[in-house]
């Protein structure tokens, strides 16, 4: 269960990931960094490895929700979902992160749907995997969200839309304050269906926020529901990676 919101600028983009947990799930830990051949990488994990959010040196952010609107699920002992994204992590490209994601074991994951962002080139791909196929969708380089929700995956689409599209018209769209407040939002009603998510076995466990643009990539993380964020900054400190371009940003 999660929100994932995208907000292209100038020069760059930003994104706002709200991650909803059941509350006995085990604490995740903040991004760290890790170096990899392709270059660093930040990304929070679970104790026991994998992610659901990343982004590197070259701008490319990962997203995954959980893909409720399937209801198959994986032959056999399942393997994490978190390894997806944890895998991908260092791509510099689509097709690299596309090669990458077909070398996992695909099979044994229950569905989901990956989001990633690429700015070289302005593109954003959406990766569908339903226990037998992985679709491919391109998605315009303009303001956009992807929710999921294991109660009712179509009532959260609609209620947290609604929110958003309201929220583009204000004149600080697209701010870090802006991307915060509406990730701490619990309009119309505080429970299920809001962006910042409460109930009473699950919760937004966790906020993510990534700023790229020409010279760094930052990522904020706070280890709680952002509803708990306002007029303070993100608890879980902030981590920056000097960028590496592969393409022009405009």
């Amino acid at each position: 269960m999660c929100t994932i919101t995208f907000w292209p600028r100038t020069s760059g983009y930003c994104v706002g990931m709200n991650r909803d947990e059941q509350r006995t799930r085990v604490t995740a830990l903040p991004p760290q960094r890790r170096e990899t051949p392709a270059g660093a990488i930040l990304c929070p994990h679970e104790p026991s490895g994998g992610t659901w959010v990343s982004t590197n040196t070259h701008g490319i952010t990962l997203g995954l929700v959980n893909n409720y609107s399937v209801p198959r699920v994986p032959i056999g002992t399942p393997v994490s979902r978190g390894k997806v994204v944890e895998t991908l992590a260092p791509c510099r490209s689509r097709a690299e992160a596309e090669d990458l994601l077909r070398t996992l074991s695909l099979a044994e994951m229950a569905p989901f749907r990956l989001v990633g962002f690429f700015p070289g080139n302005q593109e954003i791909w959406e990766w569908r995997w339903d226990t037998q196929r992985l679709d491919e969708l391109r998605c315009r380089w303009s303001p956009n969200q992807w929710i999921s929700s294991s109660v009712n995956e179509p009532k959260a689409q609609q209620s947290r839309t609604v929110v958003f599209r309201t929220r583009c018209g204000r004149a600080d769209a697209g701010s870090i304050e802006w991307m915060r407040s509406l990730h701490g939002s619990h309009a119309p009603l505080l429970g299920p269906f809001s962006t910042c998510m409460h109930r009473q076995d699950a919760i937004t466990v966790s906020y993510t926020e990534i700023e790229v643009d020409q010279a760094r990539v930052a990522m904020r993380y706070h280890p709680g529901p952002p509803c708990e964020l306002r007029g303070k900054p993100p608890g879980g400190g902030t981590y920056e990676l000097q960028r590496v371009i592969t393409g022009p940003l405009v």
